[in-house]
């Protein structure tokens, strides 16, 4: 049962930093890469998922630091980001307001390289057969529920800032906001009173197919600029962000994970 959890988290991780590296490379090409810690987060993304993919189909340790390594960095280089993405918007004109909010760098986006780093951590210290992270324990399950249910949370802010951009002019553009949000709140509930509910993981499971077809719709946005695809190189950078929505595909497969180490200790 820890060998399948323990694959879980390091997909989950491997996924949020595949969304992090499509999402960021773009928006940062967006950018002209002007600031040169800008292809931080790329580098640090590519190595999580290198680290995490080999990590979810062979959960056994080898020994090396390497892993540890990318982890420490795809945490900070999350942190770092955060701190660079808030100074981008505070110091428009105006500062922290709905229109910088919207069309400045994306304050949260960072964040998921910080909760893929975590993530890839715990996963990386159960296959090594370590039980705690210093006071906080690991086997329970419990730790990496806490950190998925606040990580759907921060992403699922970022998604209704862009979606109210975006005037809710679909309906199914409420469904990242209403459905993972219960799924953490679930999840949390669990996670408090150390219980696993079948409600927690259907919804769990949910919310990861809301982020699969999360791509598809917003691919679809983009085919709806003028020129479609065959204008790729202007519409995927001024339409929906095509790689962010797998970002709840990731947090959700890790709380599955979660809750398959919390019944293996009941």
């Amino acid at each position: 049962m820890d060998i399948v959890a323990t694959r879980l988290i390091a997909g989950g991780a491997a996924m949020l930093a595949s969304s992090v590296l499509a999402d960021s490379g773009l928006e940062h090409y967006r950018g002209s890469f002007a600031n040169p810690t800008m292809v931080l987060p790329l580098g640090s993304a590519a190595l999580s998922i290198a680290v995490n993919a080999r990590r979810s189909g062979k959960p056994e340790s080898g020994g090396s630091e390497a892993p540890t390594i990318s982890h420490v960095a795809s945490t900070a280089v999350g942190l770092i980001g955060l701190g660079f993405h808030v100074y981008n918007v505070t110091k428009r004109p105006g500062g922290l307001t709905f229109t910088n909010l919207f069309y400045g760098a994306p304050v949260g986006a960072p964040a998921s390289l910080v909760l893929s780093g975590m993530l890839g951590g715990i996963a990386d210290r159960l296959s090594k057969g370590e039980e705690e992270l210093g006071p906080i324990g690991l086997t329970s399950g419990r730790a990496v529920g806490g950190v998925v249910s606040v990580g759907i949370l921060g992403t699922v802010g970022e998604a209704a800032l862009l979606h109210f951009r975006g005037a809710y002019h679909d309906p199914f553009m409420w469904l990242p906001v209403t459905l993972p949000p219960i799924a953490a709140i679930s999840l949390g509930r669990d996670v408090i009173e150390d219980t696993v509910r079948p409600a927690t993981t259907v919804l769990l499971a949910a919310t990861a197919v809301v982020g699969i077809l999360g791509v598809g719709f917003h691919a679809y946005g983009v085919a709806r600029n003028m020129g479609g695809f065959r204008n790729w190189r202007q519409n995927i950078l001024a339409g929906p962000p095509i790689p962010a929505p797998p970002a709840f595909t990731g947090l959700a497969i890790a709380g599955l994970g979660a809750l398959l180490l919390m019944k293996a200790r009941r």
